[in-house]
């Protein structure tokens, strides 16, 4: 047995707004004995943090290491990343909600900077409150674009093998049609393609494009993107021996199971590959930002105030996401093996 199929990775995880459902899923997730077999955890966040959920969510029997320097194998590892008492909140979106998560992502990118963790999963945050001079994005996925000086990257959803890229994220639906552009569109496809073949080890991929107007535009009647941007870029991938396909109308294309066909969906806008897919795969869904030098993946919901400390969160997506972190980690260091 080589070295990287017994290697462990230490994986790291933020616990997102201490006020919503990020710190019950992940210790629910993390008292899955069966990932300690796969990988070192260390949590971003704040002992007295996972002590209060420990308390009132009543996981008595969940036991975890108070890391100072160096992480202990078999166990779970906290880190405080703040020093000041933080009140929480329950269900409440509070500023100190806001400063406390993102205290744990700098935290977190500064260890993965120097190379502590292999990867990063990132339980929710509230867009909202998190924003700050050191946080002005969107979300996790255009933070850590930033963090790590990346051109771009590629929000990708994963459940088995249904994978749905986005060419746009977190943007308003209005400007959605002047980013569609061919080098954008591209560029996201370079994106995926490296990271099908890279991160999930499929040689050959089979990649769909989906149409962004209805019925993908119906030659141009219902939109000129099609004509003007996917059909050329298409052509122009499958010339060069790429398995590109489409553009597909979006309803049809999920409606009828065409995605068990590929092994990549490229939906133009946020909400045309996020509502099929979640309805698909909700709770067993996994965000993995495609396009970094590091492994970074969160689950497919939010915070979730309306629920949080009732012991009722679902702690399937995020135990996905850990297990997808450490897939890819291992993956990664495989070819890193093979190089060497």
């Amino acid at each position: 047995m080589n070295e990287s199929s017994l290697h462990k990775p230490l994986i790291g995880i933020s616990l997102g707004d201490i006020n919503g459902i990020g710190p019950e899923v992940v210790m629910k997730a993390l008292s899955d004995a069966r990932l300690l077999d796969m990988m070192t955890p260390i949590v971003y966040g704040s002992t007295k943090v996972v002590g209060h959920y420990r308390k009132v969510l009543k996981m008595h029997n969940f036991q975890y290491h108070h890391m100072h320097n160096t992480p202990e194998q078999g166990q779970i590892n906290v880190i405080n990343c703040w020093q000041d008492a933080v009140e929480i909140q329950m269900g409440q979106s509070t500023p100190e909600g806001g400063k406390a998560a993102l205290l744990a992502l700098q935290k977190a990118v500064e260890d993965l900077k120097g190379g502590i963790i292999e990867g990063i999963v990132t339980a929710p945050i509230n867009k909202h409150n998190i924003q700050s001079e050191d946080f002005k994005f969107p979300g996790h996925t255009e933070y850590f674009t930033k963090a790590f000086e990346t051109r771009d990257s590629l929000m990708l959803l994963c459940s088995g093998n249904l994978r749905v890229g986005v060419v746009t994220g977190h943007v308003p639906l209005k400007e959605v049609p002047r980013l569609i552009t061919r080098e954008r569109v591209q560029l996201k496809l370079n994106i995926l393609e490296r990271s099908l073949k890279q991160d999930f080890g499929i040689n050959k991929p089979r990649i769909a494009l989906l149409g962004l107007n209805p019925h993908a535009g119906e030659e141009g009647l219902l939109g000129k993107e099609e004509e003007e941007v996917l059909i050329p870029l298409i052509g122009d991938a499958k010339n060069r021996g790429r398995l590109v396909f489409g553009p597909f109308p979006a309803d049809g294309f999920f409606g009828s199971g065409a995605y068990n066909k590929f092994d990549g969906i490229l939906a133009m806008y946020h909400d045309q590959g996020l509502i099929p897919f979640k309805t698909l795969a909700f709770e067993q869904g996994v965000n993995y930002t495609a396009g970094l030098p590091i492994v970074r993946t969160s689950p497919d919901h939010g915070t979730a105030y309306d629920i949080a400390g009732q012991n009722l969160a679902s702690e399937s997506s995020m135990r996905e996401a850990l297990y997808l972190a450490c897939d890819i980690a291992r993956k990664r260091r495989e070819k890193e093996t093979v190089k060497s």
